[in-house]
């Protein structure tokens, strides 16, 4: 996802493999099973150019990110529990912000 995120648009798995290549060892196979999981999970869009297709996240970082969250939450346990757990590990100004952001949803 990280690639497909730094990148500006759409992208096909041609793309996608050759930059990983350059980081380790991968096959084309694996990043092209793993884009085509992506968008049957609805993570990646694509559309059909040619033979190839070209895909595009259909979340943001930030989106993933609080999807992961909520997962967490839900199952984590007791959720007060989790969440007690994850503001103790938050520095003061992401707390901060967190009291800035609960106060606008309150309104």
């Amino acid at each position: 996802m990280d690639c497909l995120w730094s990148r500006d648009g759409e992208t096909t798995v041609r793309e996608v493999f050759e930059e990983l290549r350059q980081r380790r060892e991968i096959a084309y196979t694996t990043v092209m099973s793993t884009m085509d999981n992506l968008h049957r999970k609805d993570w990646l869009a694509r559309k059909r150019q040619g033979k190839a297709f070209l895909y595009w996240p259909t979340h943001t970082r930030e989106q993933y990110s609080a999807r992961l969250m909520r997962d967490a939450l839900d199952s984590g346990g007791q959720s007060d529990l989790v969440l007690t757990h994850f503001l103790e590990q938050m520095s003061e100004d992401e707390r901060a912000a967190l009291r800035r952001l609960a106060a606008e949803e309150a309104g």
